[in-house]
């Protein structure tokens, strides 16, 4: 079946917007009709670069009768203010993540948009890539057995000698277990199912950190949040998990995630991307084997979820990058830090299934109805 476009406005033309404007026009089913910034300058030079027809203040966007879908890539701290303003004006939303800084600011959110009886996604939707979806099919068809245990590692020296403007890294509703957290935690969620307590600690290693790199070299930034966070999860399945995140780590050597099963083990390729490889290796094996990627979308690394949401509202489905996941992945996050602090376990209130996987039939550029 074709369906008549969703029209989308994108709030937010900072580093990563480019990359949105890209993928969203391989998907028939998205059409971005305008782009907002509270710097006019950067939403005129993004129309410009990717053919979008109007640049506009955000207010203006929001107004826009047209506009079905808002896509809200705004700094963390701003995620809820313009969500909350889009939802009301009667658009669905995809949120970059976090969903939200707090757990109260992404219940509001959840509300808000039931209230509306609009959408609310949010990402990351890299675990709709060739990667992440094959190692949930090998999961699911039993290659491991039971998952028993996971590992997961974002070990890095931090933004500063790359991002053009790092500063809200470290601010409230980032650092890593905000920042890069989530494709983490989503992905185990994706894999092995919802988290039902954490324990973990946290904490900050540098107070002030330098920029080095363009146009702000030489600039400290003050750390408000914790950049070495440390978490152990119990899974409702009855797996116990490990994330670590940092941003004081110069090296290391450790895989990005493995899920560990009754009967093998699973390399699970880098969350934050949409690639392999994926690898296993299955008791009594001598050594991994890598497994062929079994579905698409192993180039299109931001946009997916937009288009399922599309989908979503064009078919009456649910879609898979879902406010809850994104709730569910803000809630531990925040409770692994909370954990820290307080010194005990801390038992979460969330949970959400898992989201269905995609068909491995489908050709790029479209999806399931």
């Amino acid at each position: 079946m074709t369906h008549a476009p969703v029209k989308v406005g994108v709030i937010g033309c900072g580093n990563i917007s480019g990359m949105y404007f890209e993928m969203c026009r391989k998907f028939p089913i998205l059409e971005v009709v305008a782009c907002a910034d509270l710097i006019p300058e950067r939403a005129q030079a993004q129309a410009a670069a990717h053919g979008i027809p109007h640049a506009c203040s955000p207010e203006e966007l929001l107004a826009d009768p047209r506009i079905e879908l808002v896509v809200n890539i705004t700094v963390p701290k701003a995620h809820h203010e313009v969500a909350l303003a889009a939802i009301e004006a009667g658009k669905s939303v995809w949120n970059e993540k976090p969903l939200a800084v707090t757990r109260d600011q992404g219940r509001a959110l959840m509300e808000a948009a039931r209230a509306r009886g609009v959408l609310l996604g949010c990402a990351p939707d890299t675990f709709l890539g060739a990667g992440l979806q094959t190692c949930r099919k090998l999961i699911d068809d039993g290659w491991i057995g039971k998952p028993v245990g996971a590992t997961a590692f974002f070990l890095s020296p931090g933004p500063e000698s790359w991002h053009p403007d790092p500063e809200f890294l470290y601010k409230t509703g980032a650092g890593p277990i905000m920042d890069m957290g989530p494709y983490y935690l989503t992905a185990l969620i994706v894999l092995i199912g919802s988290v039902r307590r954490v324990s973990g600690s946290a904490r900050i290693t540098f107070a002030q950190r330098m920029i080095t790199s363009q146009p702000r070299y030489g600039q400290v930034m003050t750390v408000e949040v914790p950049t070495f966070v440390s978490g152990v999860l119990d899974f409702d399945c009855g797996a116990v998990g490990t994330i670590i995140t940092s941003m004081d780590v110069w090296a290391s050597e450790l895989p990005r995630i493995e899920i560990y099963g009754t009967e093998g083990s699973l390399s699970v390729p880098d969350p934050n991307g949409t690639k392999g490889p994926v690898r296993v290796r299955r008791a009594g094996a001598d050594s991994w084997s890598e497994i062929p990627l079994t579905h698409p979308y192993a180039a299109i690394s931001r946009g997916t979820g937009v288009a399922d949401m599309a989908y979503a509202l064009r078919a009456g489905r649910p879609h898979r990058a879902s406010g809850e996941l994104a709730y569910h992945v803000l809630d531990i996050a925040e409770a692994i830090q909370e954990a820290s602090a307080q010194g005990r376990h801390i038992e979460l209130t969330s949970g959400v299934p898992r989201p269905e996987p995609l068909p491995m039939n489908l050709r790029e550029g479209e999806l399931d109805e």
